[in-house]
This record gives structure tokens, C-alpha cells and sequence, in this order.
């Protein structure tokens, strides 16, 4: 067993103690199979997630599949070629005009020095990180958790303002309604210091 592997193994015994609801869900599930992507650039990381921003994860990919076809033979478009690309261009990938007005910011915020490359980004604290890349219009503290999350490898981060983690606790738990933000957060403590691990559990509950 590599080291990962052994961690979220620790991580999904120690979750399993919080409730026999926990338990039976990860028993259903299997390991976690949570896989980061740690070599993308901090830049590209938050365009894609900036795509997926209140999106199902399916029409989340088939925008980023239309406009990485406007870049024919890169893998992703560079700060300086997003900047290029008209805002009618870029509506008919699928993004909004407010995610346009976004993503353009982020790579501008990139040639500016405002987003980080991945070295710097690694050497930032958490709060840091997230307090500087929010200052961008549009960006707020979800988008850099997944940043944090897939790109990062940061394994205790729970994204507490995120649907799909809220309504997968409620399931859970057979609740009536999501916790709020502000409760999933004090719950989420126990969870420490595997939230990532928990948040990727909470998003495979099923419909019920």
C-alpha cells in the first residue's frame, strides 16, 4: 500500500466512527479513489473551475470541450490566448457573461502575478491564498477550495458552501433540510484532518 492509499485508508476509518450512517455509506462506496491533479497550473485550475461553478458536471465538461476547440493544438489556452478570445467566442462555449467577465479576470490576475504559478501557490497558507484570489470578481472561496483541493492536494478541506457536500450530509443523515454552511462547518470538525476525503464521501451519497 502506497503512502496515499494508506492515508485515505486512516481517513476512512476514522470517518467510519462518527455514526453507523457514515460507516454503512463508506462500506457501499469502497476506498476513497479521490485523484488530484497536481500538475495543472494554478491558472488553468481555476478557469475549469470557474466552468464547473453551479453547473452539473456534465454540461461543466462539454463547455470546457468547446473551448479548448478553439485552441487547436494546445492542451489548454494560455492567459495571453484567453485574453484574445472574443466574449461572443467564449458565450458560444457556454459561459455566462459574468463567467466571462471572470475568467478573463483570473488571466489577466495571471499575467499580472496575482494568480500564482504552482510553486508559489504551495508555499502560500490556506488563508492566504484564499484571501488573495478572491479579490478577483467572481472568484470566491468555493472556486480556490478546489483549487486547494484537486490541484493543491490538501486533504483537510471541507467546501462547506458547496450543494452537492450539503445535500449529500442531508441524505446522510435522513434530514429534512441541508445544514447551513455555518453547521456543516462545526460538524465538519470532527472530520479533521481528513475533509477532503469526507467532502468526495458526501458528494457519492446516492438519491434516496
Amino acid at each position: 500500500m502506497n503512502e496515499l492509499d494508506a492515508f485515505y485508508s486512516q481517513a476512512s476509518d476514522h470517518l467510519r466512527q462518527q455514526s453507523a450512517a457514515w460507516a454503512a455509506h463508506i462500506d457501499a462506496i469502497g476506498p476513497c479513489l479521490h485523484a488530484p491533479l497536481p500538475t495543472r497550473d494554478p491558472y488553468q485550475a481555476l478557469v475549469r473551475a470557474i466552468a464547473y461553478q453551479q453547473l452539473h458536471a456534465k454540461a461543466a465538461e462539454a463547455i470546457l470541450g468547446r473551448l479548448l476547440a478553439l485552441y487547436p493544438g494546445d492542451d489548454f489556452p494560455s492567459p495571453q490566448q484567453l485574453l484574445a478570445t472574443s466574449p461572443e467566442q467564449l458565450r458560444a462555449c457556454g459561459f455566462s457573461g459574468r463567467k466571462i467577465s471572470t475568467v478573463q479576470a483570473v488571466a489577466q490576475g495571471r499575467l499580472d502575478g496575482l494568480v500564482p504559478d504552482h510553486a508559489e501557490a504551495r508555499q502560500l497558507e490556506q488563508e492566504v491564498l484564499v484571501e488573495r484570489l478572491t479579490r478577483l470578481p467572481g472568484v470566491g472561496r468555493w472556486t480556490v477550495e478546489m483549487l486547494l483541493i484537486y490541484t493543491l492536494e490538501q486533504m483537510d478541506i471541507l467546501p462547506v458552501d458547496d450543494f452537492g457536500v450539503r445535500e449529500g450530509y442531508r441524505r446522510l443523515h435522513g434530514l429534512e433540510a441541508q445544514p447551513t454552511p455555518r453547521q456543516l462547518k462545526e460538524l465538519g470538525a470532527a472530520w479533521s484532518p481528513f475533509r477532503t476525503v469526507a467532502a468526495w464521501y458526501l458528494w457519492r451519497v446516492p438519491a434516496k
